[in-house]
């Protein structure tokens, strides 16, 4: 009889503890990670326009979390794509595959988007910008073996208005991503994910969000004066927002903008953002995101941060009013996720996929060097070249990722020497007065570069998917328009991101050592006790954990 009463109540108490703690969470572990990336956030943005910010967003981020003051790229390009699928696999491209947002594939000769998938289908809408999946990456993420760690239990979502920017984060087998198509306002996805959206997800896009937000000018938030951070507002070489009728100045006309490219357009917009927040809380809401007994994740990118800094510039009005409304949105995330899931119970980091360059003609207004180029005179410039001296039509099939993509295939068809032309196409590379050096990619170990240039070359090197020959520039120059701006090198304005940690287990403190955004996944992988993702190169940051 006492040997019963002593099983039942063996039984009884620790089905009530069961019970308890899966009501309560996983046990030692957060409820959720959320994992926010800040499309081209320089790092000096959290103290730039720091004065302006509240006591809530990044200041919040800064005064009770951990700061990695002097986080890396390890790799370059420094492009969304990459910036994203490093900071999730804990890799680089020379591993993952994902060695720019495009590439020329020397296997099927053909030029890839990073995201391309023929063999799935958009869900949610009629257009072709769901027809996306992350099979052209390599390798496993943080979020892939989240899931592996508990048998699939976790729940895995990514977020983003870029396809890239939700895919890639998401992993392989996340039970969903969802990006924003510009031709008809909505969220969608693709067939890998699903069959159908949710109803939950219909019913957001039934409410036409976007419209909402476009039916309001944008003016700053605060008045004008208050911008002391930016140069003025009237500049030539800003960019402006597509049907925006007042150019590029404040305020920006959004309610004139023709309906024809109304929910395009939206993307430049800091509203975009907010709306992005939008939908990810109705995903944790929806979802049951940090409710279950095991952790979720929910990876969330944030883009217009991107458009806006492209067409304006990192010394923009339009950049500083961006940020001090994205410092609200942050503010109102933690807050609803304090109440949510209390605070302490939630992991959140934020970092950046890549920084940003000054538009040049800003630098030369203040007599800093700085310059641009077009990819395409290049290749233009290459290919009569090659044709005159060797007799080979379009010997070069592309310039991009700031690599020369030879056609291996008319070379060899003509018979001609492809280190002899390797040796031309080098030699006038060299000449351009913004180029310093240009050297065969597959001999970046043997060529004279300094150890960050070199290291970040080739990680970035993938001989199934890089160009044959790489160039490098003077600080400042790069390829592009003469208006607006934008990213990709080695230098520091591009490399140099912010790495916030913020929450569950995590003690206020910042690092001035260098780590890199391949750190983070193995970070991660050390706080929840799971295995690095399967190319993983990165190393935990002590500091965060301790």
């Amino acid at each position: 009889m006492r040997q019963s009463f002593l099983l039942f109540t063996f039984y009884f108490f620790s089905t009530v503890s069961f019970a308890q703690t899966a009501a309560q969470g996983p046990v030692g572990k957060p409820k959720l990670v959320v994992g926010l990336m800040v499309d081209q956030m320089r790092w000096d943005y959290l103290y730039r326009f720091n004065s302006l910010y509240g006591p809530n967003g990044f200041k919040r981020l800064l005064n009770q979390g951990f700061s990695n003051e002097n986080a890396m790229i390890p790799c370059m390009p420094t492009y969304t794509a990459v910036g994203h699928s490093c900071v999730y696999t804990g890799s680089v491209p020379a591993i993952t595959g994902i060695v720019g947002n495009n590439w020329f594939d020397k296997v099927t000769n053909r030029y890839v988007y990073c995201t391309e998938d023929s063999t799935v289908k958009t869900v949610g809408s009629t257009s072709g910008a769901g027809i996306m999946s992350p099979a052209n990456m390599w390798t496993t993420t943080i979020t892939d073996e989240l899931r592996l760690s508990n048998n699939f239990k976790s729940k895995v979502i990514g977020i983003a208005l870029k396809d890239r920017g939700s895919i890639l984060p998401a992993g392989h087998s996340a039970n969903a991503a969802y990006w924003y198509d510009g031709a008809v306002g909505k969220w969608i996805t693709s067939s890998y994910y699903m069959q159908s959206l949710p109803a939950w997800v219909e019913q957001f896009n039934k409410k036409d969000l976007a419209s909402m937000y476009m039916s309001k000018d944008w003016n700053t938030l605060l008045p004008m004066s208050k911008y002391e951070m930016s140069t003025a507002d009237n500049k030539p070489y800003e960019g402006v927002i597509r049907g925006d009728s007042n150019g590029v100045v404040f305020p920006h006309k959004l309610s004139k903008i023709p309906a024809a490219y109304k929910y395009e357009s939206f993307k430049t917009t800091p509203f975009a953002n907010t709306f992005t927040f939008d939908f990810a809380k109705a995903a944790i809401e929806n979802e049951g995101l940090g409710k279950g007994s095991v952790t979720d994740f929910l990876a969330v990118s944030i883009s217009s941060t991107d458009y806006i800094g492209h067409a304006f510039g990192p010394n923009s009005v339009e950049i500083e009013d961006t940020y001090l409304r994205l410092d609200r949105d942050i503010a109102d995330l933690l807050s609803y996720l304090d109440k949510k899931l209390g605070a302490g119970n939630y992991l959140f980091f934020l970092t950046a996929d890549h920084g940003v360059a000054h538009i040049p003609a800003f630098m030369n207004e203040n007599k800093i060097p700085a310059g641009t180029f077009e990819d395409a005179d290049i290749a233009r410039e290459l290919n009569g070249l090659i044709d005159t001296v060797f007799g080979v039509k379009r010997g070069v099939m592309s310039v991009m990722n700031y690599q020369v993509y030879l056609n291996s295939t008319a070379i060899e068809t003509a018979g001609k020497d492809m280190e002899a032309i390797k040796k031309l196409v080098i030699k006038t590379l060299k000449q351009k007065p913004y180029i310093i050096q240009a050297f065969a990619t597959d001999d970046i170990e043997m060529t004279a570069l300094t150890q960050p240039q070199k290291e970040m070359m080739l990680n970035g090197y993938n001989p199934k998917r890089s160009g044959d020959i790489q160039f490098t520039f003077k600080p400042g120059y790069f390829d592009g328009s003469v208006i607006g701006t934008t990213h990709g090198l080695w230098n520091p304005y591009d490399a140099h991101i912010p790495l916030l940690w913020f929450g569950w287990k995590v003690k206020h403190g910042k690092s001035n050592r260098e780590v890199y955004m391949t750190d983070i996944a193995a970070t991660l992988a050390a706080m929840l006790q799971i295995q690095m993702p399967n190319g993983s190169v990165g190393k935990v940051i002590t500091e965060v954990i301790k």
